[in-house]
């Protein structure tokens, strides 16, 4: 899901992205989407070589499918019938040739299809998409809008693989991360607009799972017109966001109820705020009434927003300090100088985007956990976060558990963390709580 498009531990972290040349993806030669859709569900439905285009299974390999697992990886599949293109819709069928779901074709990536829906006399159409997409809406609407941020579509979790929508204020964010959800772009653009009627519908098409699927990257403005300023209002506190040039789609609004958090909690407290981005723990943590609060990104534009963000909430400005600088040195050179904090905010970047990279990514975990624990004072608090789909949240905590023990300090958790409500997990989809944190108080 997912997730932040920060760096790997070994190259700087990036919060702006404005050198980079997104190319324009040449649309692929395919039928309408309407007219494949309504294609695949006259066809019959059967295992045989001669039969309309069909995702067949092997056997036994559709367990986790009746488990409503969304995804179809290469493995489990016995052969593609037809000669389907990628971004069709075709039906998923067992070894016995029995329907189980349509989804989305991909001859590309690992990842062969993603269901679309378990229900076999459901017709994929501009239809079936409007009325997900105004599910995931309406699901919203019930939500405590603390904020004039909000996720509006939450991919595989509601339903739309490969489908995320963000909301600032009266611009919406449009990313693409599967070939599927690239078939029905246009679609979902004119559905959000008839939905939301937004000033802009701006498309942040260039997560690294379109390199995955098998797709360029793409950004530009789909509807209207981006708007010069673009803020959003949390809790009070107004942010700029960049939607064009920032990381992910402009803000992490999944942080929004942790930053309410570290605000509760930084009263008269020394607080560093690594890989701070725009500034968005700095500034909870400033009004919450920190004593210092020194933030760290490798990013100059990062850092220039989040400066004008201090001043554009008149907040106490001899109080923040800010270093551009990699935090992996910076937090040794700290170590080294013999500084000490009374709170610690890690909040990395992506290290590990699937399980593959799990091992090098606890590595990197532990590298700065380690150090944050060392640099904090007796009874000080550590918020350490995670937002790599590869690890899990039992992992991540025997990372940070062996960081403390390295370390020679004795920690308790007061906190498990997690993204805002906006961004719910699909039971059935665990891989979606891509987001986890801890707080931590090591003792005095």
């Amino acid at each position: 899901m997912t997730d932040k498009t920060k760096r790997t531990p070994s190259t700087p972290h990036r919060a702006s992205q404005g050198n980079r040349d997104f190319r324009k993806r040449t649309r692929r030669d395919t039928p309408p989407a309407d007219a494949l859709a309504s294609q695949v569900r006259s066809a019959p439905i059967t295992g045989s070589a001669s039969a309309p285009a069909a995702i067949l299974l092997r056997e036994g390999r559709e367990k986790s499918l009746l488990r409503r697992h969304p995804w179809v990886f290469s493995g489990a599949v016995e052969r593609i019938d037809g000669a389907p293109v990628s971004g069709q819709t075709l039906p998923v069928l067992d070894s016995g040739g029995k329907f189980i779901a349509w989804a989305a074709y991909n001859a590309s990536s690992q990842i062969t299809a993603r269901i679309w829906s378990w229900n076999q006399d459901e017709a994929i159409d501009a239809d079936f998409f409007r009325r997900r997409i105004s599910a995931a809406v309406a699901g919203r609407a019930g939500l405590e809008r603390a904020s004039s941020g909000m996720r509006l579509v939450h991919a595989e979790s509601d339903g739309l693989p490969g489908l995320i929508v963000d909301q600032y204020g009266d611009v919406l964010v449009m990313q693409i991360g599967s070939v599927g959800a690239e078939h029905w772009r246009e679609t979902f653009a004119d559905i959000l607009q008839s939905l939301c009627s937004p000033a802009c519908i701006y498309e942040r098409s260039d997560s690294d799972s379109r390199t995955l699927e098998g797709l360029e990257l793409r950004c530009g403005v789909l509807r209207g017109t981006l708007p010069e300023t673009v803020e959003v209002i949390e809790h009070g506190l107004h942010f700029g966001v960049d939607v064009a040039e920032g990381q992910k789609t402009g803000f992490y609004l999944d942080q929004r109820d942790n930053r309410a958090l570290t605000e509760t909690m930084s009263s008269g407290r020394d607080v560093l705020n690594c890989f701070c981005y725009t500034g968005g723990f700095s500034l909870y943590a400033l009004r919450g009434g920190a004593k210092s609060v020194l933030s760290m990104d490798a990013s100059s534009d990062a850092l220039r927003i989040a400066r004008d963000n201090l001043t554009r909430n008149g907040l106490n400005e001899s109080r923040a300090e800010w270093q551009e600088a990699d935090v992996f040195q910076a937090l040794r050179k700290l170590r080294d100088q013999g500084r000490s904090f009374d709170m610690i905010i890690l909040d990395p970047p992506k290290f590990a985007p699937t399980a593959a990279f799990a091992e090098k990514a606890a590595r990197g975990y532990k590298d700065i956990n380690l150090l944050g624990f060392k640099l904090l004072r007796p009874g000080g608090l550590l918020f350490t976060y995670s937002c790599s789909g590869g690890i899990n949240e039992e992992l991540f905590q025997k990372i940070i558990a062996g960081a403390a023990l390295d370390a020679g300090v004795d920690a308790q958790i007061i906190h498990h963390l997690h993204a805002s409500p906006d961004h719910p997990v699909l039971l059935s989809f665990p891989e979606g709580a891509y987001l986890k944190g801890l707080a931590l108080r090591v003792a005095g």
